[in-house]
């Protein structure tokens, strides 16, 4: 008979082997706050201008070297279940505002940090979400106040270049005014009349070589790649858009031809080929010039082709095809078939030009705006390019913001320190123990001002001093100057501002999340599906 052991009395006595159960303030709550703590920490020093980089070599291998907190935590496989709430908060942010998101986590982190100490002192968990919640709500009663400027015509270039530096700034300082140039003529130009601000219509292509000054705004489209033919420049070209491959049609069933002599031969293969030629002599007749296909392009098809003048342009993938279409107002055609005028797309030029040397396939569109355009970027190495687009990508999230909101509200930490010393004299009118979470809300608003200044090289401690005083004298618009050693500056005469709803988002979610991490007493762990995991290969971290 098998010696059967009994599980110890308890919780664990209901759950599966391998569970695991935390419960109670010390195990549950704060090591929760530990584990967020920890993180947030690790994000801080990678916030404002001068912050640090970070490199992250993900499952795949695939390496980062990037201060975007966005791609950190998206290519960081993070384990911790209360670390993954907050990272939640900050991918809401992303998708709401599309920037910010380090903003998020760092406020829910020193959230948590300050109210780590409160608990100890006897403070009650929920007590403490509910002052934060308060204090949210006055933060945000308080926030349409300190808007120092708005935009209104998002088709102003100069205005709209102003509102997204700041944004790009944070990524990549030094180039801020260039990229803020190049991204603001590429969404203004493709800003439609009636609908919103789509972001997908800014492409980004990357090409090795030269620097960054040498990066362009294309109107249209820029592929990375050669033609098909021998053809490779066409002006005002009419498109036929193809999903299908542009060769002899394979029969759906299987046929057997049975062939008696060489005659039948001959004729048999010709037919096949006159059919060919009828099909692009067909598409040749409705004035398309430049065919674009989502297969292959067979050899004899080519013939053809070149016969008619016909340019011949593959694009494996199907998004690809999908935004050309969308670019040059034509329809994708499932079948080798001439296009109806309604059908044919048009471009002013398509043409094969080298950058460096790589050969790209450009279809412009030069007299009208067009609906979607292409930042060709340049630079020396890959990663170095992936930080660029992702600067850019948080110029063109701004500007969808812009076209929404154009309120602004002052940079550079100054709109976190006003919340701060307006929300400590908010604690003091409020009874109960609501007040001292409030209290510590507006200690870890201080943080931002703190993170740059750490980042900057320059004594937190003395900024800070200078920065709180100045608000307290009613100057709202003060904020960290990174340039200075320990000193401040006028955010608003150095245009530093922020977005009205980066900022609206950024609390709601950082409070949300903290407060929900706080509301946890137990967790609660089953186990793992599936086997044990595959052994590591043996070496060291660096030799390898």
């Amino acid at each position: 008979m098998a010696l059967h052991v009994p599980k110890a009395p308890g919780f664990s006595q209901m759950m599966k082997e391998g569970a695991r159960h935390f419960s109670g303030l010390e195990e549950a709550v704060i090591r929760n706050i530990i584990a967020c703590k920890e993180f947030a920490h690790s994000v801080r020093s990678a916030y404002g201008p001068n912050g640090m980089n970070k490199m992250v070599i993900n499952h795949i291998e695939k390496q980062f070297v990037t201060s975007d907190a966005a791609t950190i935590i998206r290519e960081l496989d993070v384990e911790h279940p209360a670390a993954k709430l907050m990272i939640m908060g900050s991918q809401m942010q992303d998708s709401e505002v599309g920037d910010g998101t380090n903003f998020v986590i760092i406020l829910a982190g020193a959230l948590l940090e300050c109210s780590e100490e409160l608990i100890r002192l006897g403070v009650t968990p929920i007590e403490v979400a509910e002052g934060f919640e308060t204090a949210l709500e006055k933060c945000l009663e308080i926030l349409p106040t300190l808007v120092c400027r708005e935009i209104k015509d998002c088709r102003n270039i100069p205005e709209v270049v102003q509102g997204i530096k700041t944004s790009i700034q944070s990524k990549q300082y030094g180039n801020e005014d260039f990229l803020a140039e190049l991204v603001a003529k590429a969404c203004v130009s493709i800003i439609p009349e009636q609908t919103t601000f789509n972001v997908d219509n800014v492409r980004v292509c990357k090409v090795l070589g030269s620097g960054l000054n040498s990066s362009q705004v294309v109107q249209g489209m820029v592929f990375k790649r050669q033609v098909e033919g021998e053809i490779t420049k066409i002006e005002k070209a009419k498109i036929a858009l193809y999903s299908c491959a542009v060769d002899i049609l394979q029969t759906e069933t299987k046929g057997t031809v049975l062939i008696k002599s060489a005659d039948e031969l001959m004729n048999f293969s010709r037919g096949e080929e006159d059919l060919l030629e009828i099909q692009i002599k067909a598409i040749a007749d409705t004035g398309v010039k430049v065919i674009v296909a989502g297969s292959k392009f067979g050899d004899m098809a080519m013939h053809y082709l070149n016969k008619y003048g016909i340019m011949a342009v593959r694009l494996n993938s199907k998004f690809d095809l999908r935004r050309l279409s969308k670019t040059v107002g034509g329809t994708v055609l499932p079948r080798l078939t001439a296009p109806t005028p309604q059908e044919i797309g048009y471009a002013d030029i398509v043409c094969v030009e080298e950058l460096g040397d790589t050969p790209i396939v450009a279809f412009r569109l030069v007299g009208k705006e067009s609906r979607i355009s292409t930042i060709v970027i340049r630079g020396a190495t890959d990663n170095y390019m992936d930080d660029i687009e992702r600067a850019i990508d948080d110029g063109v999230n701004t500007f969808k913001c812009i076209a929404r909101d154009g309120r602004f509200v002052p940079g550079a930490g100054a709109t976190e320190a006003e919340l701060s010393v307006q929300l400590a004299k908010y604690a003091d009118t409020l009874p109960g123990l609501e007040q001292y979470a409030v209290r510590k809300f507006a200690a870890a608003l201080e943080t931002f001002a703190k993170a740059l200044a750490d980042n900057s090289g320059h004594r937190s401690s003395a900024v800070l001093e200078k920065l709180l005083a100045a608000h307290m004298n009613g100057d709202k618009n003060v904020g960290v100057d990174i340039e200075t050693e320990n000193a401040v500056c006028n955010a608003l005469e150095k245009n530093i501002l922020d977005l009205y709803v980066c900022k609206f988002w950024g609390l709601k979610y950082a409070v949300g999340a903290a407060a929900t991490i706080l509301r946890v007493d137990q967790i609660i762990m089953a186990k793992r599906a599936g086997g044990p995991k595959p052994r590591q290969p043996q070496g060291s971290d660096d030799e390898s």
